[in-house]
């Protein structure tokens, strides 16, 4: 099964939603791929240092703008995406990610680990790990940023059914990008981790983002990483269905061999 994904790689203007919406709009314009992937808070910007700020941004998951453009867009494109936003929900806020699909459904991942100052601003995520269906029903695994350094998330994709992980990230530190080969590799599943580029800067404080974004096989292989500062969408053409062999030797499959009564829980 050919199937068509892409990362999606920019630099976010801090609290300017309508321009980021704008911008992602002629990136992806041009851009034919089944499932493309983009920067955690892709709207929104990441340095926020009050909750004011924050509920500036966020919005309804099914009914915000951030939705109303992408439904747009995944069916103009034939297209699904993924990116994250700021979420409201009652009087929770949420740092989120949608996956948009071509029919105009959306499906709604809460982040699980939250990074730093986050924990200040956000909710921590409710929503649990999932597996939900793109385009074609490719199934895919939401992460977000942070939870790369926890392997029980990806790990729990994985088990659920999972054959790409679409990791949308703003990455500071410098160990995530490495670390997601092993994640593919552990596993056996595509990932897709989308970056953002730039500085931000709020109040006195400073974040510097690494850029990076790549693609990975299911064994870990580099299928593209861009660079630190460079700004743009890279598609290539993978067989999701590979991610469903879980054999390692013909005498080992990840699946089978698991011990889980000798783990740690």
């Amino acid at each position: 099964m050919l199937y068509r994904v892409g990362v999606a790689q920019f630099e976010p203007q801090f609290l300017a939603k309508d321009k980021n919406l704008e911008k992602m709009v002629d990136l992806l314009s041009a851009v034919q791929a089944d499932l493309i992937v983009l920067p955690e808070l892709a709207t929104s910007g990441y340095l926020f240092k009050s909750q004011t700020e924050v509920a500036y941004l966020a919005e309804e998951a099914e009914n915000g703008k951030t939705a109303t453009v992408f439904r747009e867009l995944a069916k103009k494109k034939n297209t699904s995406y993924v990116l994250g936003f700021a979420e409201k929900s009652g009087n929770d806020f949420f740092n989120s990610a949608m996956l948009v699909n071509p029919d105009g459904k959306i499906f709604i991942y809460r982040k699980t680990h939250l990074f730093f100052e986050e924990k200040k601003w956000f909710t921590p995520g409710n929503s649990g790990l999932n597996v939900f269906p793109a385009k074609n029903g490719v199934k895919v695994g939401l992460m977000i940023c942070f939870d790369w350094i926890f392997p029980e998330a990806a790990r729990t994709l994985m088990l659920r059914g999972a054959q790409i992980l679409a990791h949308s990230s703003n990455l500071v530190l410098p160990w995530c990008q490495q670390a997601m080969i092993t994640r593919s590799l552990e596993n056996r599943v595509f990932s897709i981790t989308a970056n953002r580029t730039g500085k931000e800067h709020n109040k006195g404080s400073e974040l510097t983002f690494t850029g990076m974004s790549q693609i990975l096989s299911t064994k870990g292989k580099i299928l593209k990483r861009m660079n630190e500062t460079e700004e743009g969408v890279f598609v290539t053409t993978i067989d999701p269905t590979e991610a469903d062999n879980k054999m390692v030797t013909e005498l080992n499959d990840i699946l089978i061999d698991r011990r889980p009564e000798m783990y740690e829980r």
